[in-house]
């Protein structure tokens, strides 16, 4: 059986970010940022076009995905460590005896446990794939996004759609 796939990593897709992330259960990063880098990769069968899928709606339906993050503060919603208050205007965290106040509109609240390159990955791949029913794009037997948070050290997420 053949099998097709694309992948699309520009330049334009990625984002700059601030994170931290909790972790060993009781330690806490500084706070820091990251130019993020987005690679996308779809598996299917072709259209009538000989297209998995048109280049052109991938990269503009992830450069929007990517846009929604660009220039936030990444907060996990889901991590049992940080305790998050949110105000109309504000997002105030706290870990143990560190509080950080943000803007609210400075802040992407994740569903995520931990703002971790994996669980970026993982967020980004659920997203495309939101936003790919939504398009009515063919039906794909795989996505998977990588993200690299600095060069050479990147996390990768798969999901395996099914095969026809």
């Amino acid at each position: 059986m053949e099998r097709f796939r694309i992948s699309i990593a520009k330049e334009y897709l990625g984002f700059c970010a601030a994170h931290f992330i909790t972790y060993e259960g009781h330690l806490c990063e500084a706070l820091h940022g990251h130019n993020y880098h987005v690679r996308i990769t779809l598996e299917g069968p072709i259209d009538e076009n000989y297209y998995v899928m048109d280049f052109i709606r991938v990269k503009r339906m992830m450069k929007d995905i990517c846009d929604e993050l660009d220039h936030r503060m990444l907060l996990p919603l889901h991590n049992p460590h940080l305790a998050l208050e949110t105000t109309e205007d504000r997002v105030t965290v706290r870990y143990k005896h560190r509080l950080f106040v943000f803007p609210r509109e400075d802040v992407v609240l994740l569903p995520i446990p931990n703002t971790t390159a994996e669980m970026l990955a993982r967020y980004l791949c659920e997203r495309a794939l939101r936003a790919l029913a939504q398009m009515s794009a063919p039906t794909l037997q795989m996505v998977e996004v990588e993200v690299e948070e600095a060069p050479g050290q990147s996390a990768v997420y798969r999901r395996d759609l099914g095969t026809e």
